[in-house]
């Protein structure tokens, strides 16, 4: 079961597909040696759902009936023997994988609370089940990672867009600092427009600056065009804006000033066309 790739082809692709070009290739090389009788789980199984990950490396993950030898296995890969059903199983790609609700369970259990935190986020925003996962953990009572099982399904909110916001989030409840509104739509001259985050009594927006916002789907140019045209007419309407980027997250000293700093401003005078909503969708 040891990983055979042409790693000169692997490496060159970016972090996200060279992680699941190693799942897909662990599953190749074992196709003629092995009964099928292991299910991908863990941040394996993670990325086969397509979950969001944060600093977790590229180690891959089964579960197995019986207990494996480590050698048989290979350096790159890391054999778990916990229980599971067949209802714990789904098929991704023709790979037996773990079903979502139990992939975050088993993840966040292993993983430290900011990195258990981003799965549920994204698997909630997703579809899973949360009532399903609040029943996995009552049956882990004891278990190592319950805790942080735990404070995850407390703390989730699908409506994170990206890890960066999922850990700004963290930061702002950690650092015990007001909590803003999230994906908040406001309207301005040029139509509506979403927050990800927003103080609506003090007009003060907080926004996660992640290269992924810039570089998806459109050209950069256009993108950073549109992006300071939204921002103009927001400041327009009197709203005041703060930018943040990964390595702010971690100058925590600074990000909570910044924030404080912002909420102290006297707030600008109401504009005649603006109009905040929190959590909806106006058919944008």
């Amino acid at each position: 079961m040891g990983l055979l790739y042409p790693r000169c082809g692997v490496e060159k692709q970016p972090a996200t597909v060279r992680s699941v070009q190693l799942i897909h290739a662990h599953a190749h090389g074992t196709l003629t040696t092995s009964t099928g009788g292991y299910v991908y789980s863990h941040t394996s199984a993670a990325r086969l759902h397509g979950l969001f990950l944060w600093n977790v490396n590229d180690l891959i993950h089964i579960l197995l009936r019986v207990s494996p030898s480590g050698e048989r296995l290979g350096k790159d890969v890391r054999g778990h023997t916990r229980p599971y059903t067949d209802q714990d199983v789904t098929t991704i790609g023709r790979l037996r994988v773990t079903a979502l609700e139990r992939t975050v369970v088993d993840c966040v259990t292993a993983l430290d609370y900011r990195q258990g935190l981003i799965l549920m986020d994204h698997a909630l925003r997703l579809g899973a089940d949360l009532g399903q996962m609040q029943a996995m953990a009552a049956g882990r009572s004891g278990h190592r990672g319950v805790r942080n099982l735990r404070m995850a399904l407390a703390n989730a909110d699908a409506r994170a867009e990206s890890a960066g916001e999922t850990l700004t989030r963290e930061l702002l409840a950690r650092l015990r600092l007001p909590m803003p509104d999230a994906q908040v739509d406001v309207r301005t001259r040029l139509g509506w427009h979403r927050l990800d985050f927003a103080w609506r009594d003090k007009k003060v927006a907080l926004e996660f600056d992640g290269k992924v916002k810039y570089f998806d789907y459109k050209p950069t140019s256009e993108v950073l065009f549109q992006e300071r045209r939204r921002e103009k007419a927001l400041t327009e309407a009197g709203w005041f804006f703060l930018r943040v980027e990964w390595r702010d997250l971690f100058r925590e000293q600074e990000f909570k000033n910044r924030v404080l700093d912002a909420l102290r401003r006297q707030p600008a005078p109401e504009a005649p066309a603006a109009v905040e909503i929190a959590g909806t969708d106006p058919g944008r």
